[in-house]
């Protein structure tokens, strides 16, 4: 079919990389400031409002990550301003909770602000000198609550921050793990100095690790979870997989493992789902479990029933890992000697796989959608 461009449109000179950058940082902008005005009209029953906080955290942690990647054509001078916008989003975010949030007997306060905190103000004065850049922004007043909320672009707040006040929050303590404590006040993360992630006892919660949590991956644990979503899929799809990972004592629950370098152990889990990519795989005392797997061994099960394989979706498959060997489906049973098929195991047939779409829309999480929804999704709950 011939071309309908006109001689004018064909002379057009693409955009540079840096200038498409900015429009779609800027799209980005003030999508985010839009949801962030309709927070307060959005409805508190069923943690829809729980949700679309957690979606407009999530947003703000993709975009700090993106500034990152795109440091490889974007002036420094440049980075300076998105990175400002990025924390002046954040502390915009904070201050339109702190403006319909009830206020807590007790509350954690920080001691220390982070020096190179910047309020909103300032970021929108910094973008406007940037050659009238982020046109459309609209500044609010500075955050007047009592603890900072804006963290570095390398080390963006954590989605996984408390999903509702009736769950338990997670807190960071002072081992640098992530564990539940009944009761406490909200509190952001920061994996820069953590060495290790932990997270359990947690329960109808959906935890969305962060970039930053990249500095934290020599080892991992899960354990005491029911009726959560928990996806570790990106600071360890980026260069930093788990060296090792545990898994014990889970029920209910969507687990996105992302990447293990090492070995994955799974223990007495049930009724759930699990996504992962790892250079072994060992699962023991399961029940009910379908596994999304790539491996780079043969995968062994011992002590298990109805534990079904599939290969990895496409949304979790890194470059490294479409140059490897996949034995996603080479399982040895270790309580089942006899030459013929293992009873314990199967493949999952690919039309009750789950669809595409639903790990690339719905698992990451986005307004109006909670665990709830995903877990239907998954299939681990019915009805």
């Amino acid at each position: 079919m011939a071309s309908t461009s006109t001689p004018a449109q064909q002379q057009q000179p693409q955009l540079s990389q840096n200038e498409r950058f900015f429009r779609y940082f800027r799209h980005e902008v003030t999508a985010l400031q839009e949801q962030m005005d309709g927070l307060a009209d959005t409805a508190l029953a069923g943690g829809e409002r729980a949700d679309a906080v957690d979606h407009c955290l999530a947003g703000i942690a993709r975009l700090s990550q993106e500034v990152k990647d795109a440091s490889s054509y974007v002036p420094a001078y440049d980075q300076r301003t998105y990175a400002e916008a990025v924390k002046a989003l954040t502390e915009k975010l904070q201050a339109t909770r702190s403006s319909f949030a009830p206020r807590t007997k007790f509350a954690f306060k920080t001691t220390h602000k982070n020096n190179s905190a910047i309020s909103l103000t300032d970021a929108a004065e910094l973008a406007s000198q940037s050659r009238g850049r982020l046109p459309g922004w609209r500044s609010t007043p500075p955050s007047t609550t009592d603890s900072s909320f804006a963290p570095t672009p390398a080390n963006p707040i954590s989605p996984s921050e408390e999903k509702s006040q009736e769950n338990a929050e997670a807190l960071m303590d002072s081992t640098n793990t992530l564990s539940a404590q009944a009761g406490a006040a909200s509190r952001s993360f920061s994996f820069s100095q953590a060495s290790s992630i932990t997270i359990s006892n947690h329960h109808d919660l959906h935890i969305i690790l962060p970039s930053s949590a990249a500095h934290a991956t020599t080892s991992g644990t899960l354990g005491n979870l029911r009726r959560c979503v928990v996806d570790m899929s990106v600071p360890t799809a980026s260069g930093a997989p788990f060296a090792g990972l545990a898994v014990k004592n889970v029920k209910d629950s969507l687990l996105v493992c992302g990447h293990v370098a090492g070995p994955l152990h799974i223990t007495n889990v049930s009724n759930s789902v699990v996504v992962v990519a790892s250079r072994q795989f060992r699962m023991h005392e399961c029940r009910n479990v379908d596994v999304y797997l790539h491996s780079a061994s043969r995968p062994i099960i011992e002590d298990c029933e109805g534990i079904r394989f599939a290969e990895l979706p496409e949304a979790y498959v890194t470059e490294a890992e479409k140059g490897r060997e996949n034995l996603w489906e080479s399982v040895d049973d270790f309580k089942w000697l006899k030459n013929e098929q293992s009873p314990n195991w199967s493949i999952l047939p690919k039309e009750e796989r789950v669809k595409e779409e639903v790990w690339t829309e719905l698992v990451p999480g986005k307004p109006g959608v909670g665990v709830e929804e995903i877990l239907r999704a998954m299939g681990v709950m019915k009805g």
